[in-house]
C-alpha cells in the first residue's frame, strides 16, 4: 500500500493547482460583463471523491446540494454526501500508533521484543461508508458572466461505519496482553469543521457545471483513534437553477 499515499497526495496537489490556475486565469482576463440576472434556487448533484491520507482511505460516492440565493454574493444551502470504501491497494488501514493501544503495545514490546511487535508494525485494514450533512452560508464572486467562484465554511455532522479485518496474529496478541480487542464493526456520529470552495462554469442561465474541493477535520471513533482525522473531498457535476432574485 505504499503507492496510495503518494497517489492521494498527488491528487490533492493537482486539484489545488487547478483551482488556483482557474482563479488566476480568469482574474487576469480583461473584465467581462458581471452577472446581473441571478437565479434564486440551485440544485447540484455530482460525483464525490473523498480521501483520508493518514488512513490510506479512498472513497467514491455522490454529493447533492440545495441552495437559496438571498443576496448576489450570499447563498444559504444544505449539503448531503455519501461515500463508500473503494478497494484500492487494500483499502483503508489503521496503524497501531494511531490507536489508544499504542502505549500498551510500546511498553509490551520493550518487555517482550520477540513476542510483541512495535505499534508501527501493527496495521488493521478496514472498509467503510461515510455520510456528511452540512448547512450554512456560501459566498459568491460574480465578477465574470461565464464563471462563478464560491467559498464556504465547513460545519456539519459526519457518520462513518467501518468493518475491521483483524490480521490472524492480532486476537492472540490482545489475549496475551489481557486487553479487550476493539469491535470488528464500528459506527460513529460526530461533528466536523473545515473549509471549501470551487467554481461554476455557467453553460447557460439555468445550467452550470460545478467543481468543488473541501477540507474536513473531525474526530471519529475517539474510543479507538487518538488523533483527529483530515479528509479531502472533491466533487464535480451539473447544477440546475431557477427563479429570479
Amino acid at each position: 500500500m505504499t503507492g496510495l499515499p503518494s497517489l492521494t497526495g498527488t491528487i490533492v496537489a493537482v486539484t489545488r493547482g487547478l483551482l488556483w490556475f482557474a482563479l488566476a486565469a480568469f482574474l487576469c482576463l480583461p473584465t467581462m460583463a458581471q452577472q446581473t440576472d441571478i437565479n434564486r434556487f440551485t440544485i447540484y448533484t455530482g460525483f464525490d471523491y473523498m480521501i483520508s491520507p493518514a488512513r490510506n482511505l479512498t472513497q467514491r460516492g455522490f454529493d447533492t446540494d440545495f441552495g437559496v440565493t438571498v443576496k448576489p454574493w450570499l447563498g444559504l444551502g444544505a449539503d448531503f454526501s455519501a461515500s463508500g470504501n473503494a478497494i484500492i491497494s487494500g483499502g483503508g488501514t489503521i496503524n497501531g500508533t494511531e490507536t489508544v493501544y499504542a502505549p500498551t503495545l510500546a511498553a509490551a514490546h520493550e518487555q517482550y521484543p520477540t513476542l510483541v511487535p512495535p505499534p508501527n508494525l501493527v496495521t488493521v485494514p478496514f472498509k467503510s461508508t461515510t455520510y456528511t450533512i452540512a448547512a450554512g452560508p456560501q459566498f459568491y464572486i460574480r465578477k465574470f458572466k461565464m464563471i462563478t467562484f464560491l467559498v464556504r465554511p465547513g460545519l456539519g455532522a459526519i457518520h462513518e461505519s467501518a468493518d475491521l479485518t483483524f490480521p490472524p496474529g492480532l486476537p492472540p496478541l490482545f489475549e496475551f496482553l489481557q486487553i479487550p480487542p476493539p469491535k470488528s464493526s464500528q459506527t460513529d456520529w460526530t461533528y466536523f469543521v473545515g473549509l471549501g470552495g470551487g467554481f461554476d462554469l455557467n453553460l447557460s442561465r439555468r445550467v452550470g457545471l460545478r467543481f468543488t474541493a473541501d477540507w474536513i477535520n473531525t474526530h471519529l471513533f475517539s474510543n479507538l483513534l487518538v488523533d483527529r482525522q483530515n479528509y479531502w473531498r472533491f466533487t464535480v457535476g451539473p447544477t440546475w437553477r431557477w427563479g429570479s432574485l
